[in-house]
């Protein structure tokens, strides 16, 4: 039997609960660790993830402000977003932070674990609404890193040796930076960031 790891982060202990009984009926094998927050998961003594599932809206650190520390500590491991807000603007957000997928809270118990299921398989690109697909990519939690010390008027050298990377590894980030937000410079691509709520 299938016996997948799913770390659930949610700050509502009812739906964690009712979402956990629904998953768990579906894939009986399934071992369901629950989180209330970010904190809580950087306390637990988990090795290996198979996915996360993870709220938007927590206490402390909100949703997408976790994604790219989730993808560090594991960085193979999938993250499922869950949202009571499926805007596109939301959905596309997400997904430039790192998500490998989004799936709606007001969506039925069956499209919620279509949605796992499909993660856990790694058909990633069937979970994307059509209108989400605007970005043809995400930013890696490691150009997240770059964007961020970009956006506070770091030089590339800069960069480099607070991230401790070389200069052309800096380089080569910042011009994906660039190419992801269609822009032709440094101060663009901040002002892009800024507005799309990438940085803060």
């Amino acid at each position: 039997m299938y016996s997948p790891c799913i770390l659930l982060i949610d700050d509502h202990a009812m739906f964690r609960t009712g979402l956990s009984l629904v998953i768990k009926t579906a894939l009986p094998g399934a071992n369901i660790v629950q989180a209330g927050s970010f904190d809580e998961v950087m306390l637990s003594t988990l090795d290996t993830v198979d996915m996360v599932l993870l709220d938007i809206k927590l206490n402390g650190l909100s949703g997408l402000e976790c994604i790219a520390l989730l993808k560090r500590k594991w960085p193979a491991t999938p993250v499922l977003m869950l949202s009571s807000h499926d805007e596109p603007e939301t959905v596309r957000l997400a997904l430039a932070r790192g998500a490998d997928g989004f799936v709606s809270k007001a969506d039925t118990a069956e499209k919620i674990i279509e949605a796992i299921y499909l993660v856990l398989h790694g058909q990633f690109s069937e979970l994307s609404p059509a209108d989400a697909g605007l970005a043809p990519k995400s930013l890696t939690p490691r150009q997240c890193e770059v964007l961020n010390l970009l956006h506070q008027g770091l030089s590339n050298k800069l960069i480099a040796r607070q991230l401790s990377l070389s200069d052309n590894t800096v380089r080569r980030h910042v011009q994906d930076i660039l190419e992801f937000f269609q822009v032709a410079s440094r101060a663009e691509a901040a002002f892009a960031a800024r507005r799309q709520g990438l940085v803060g």
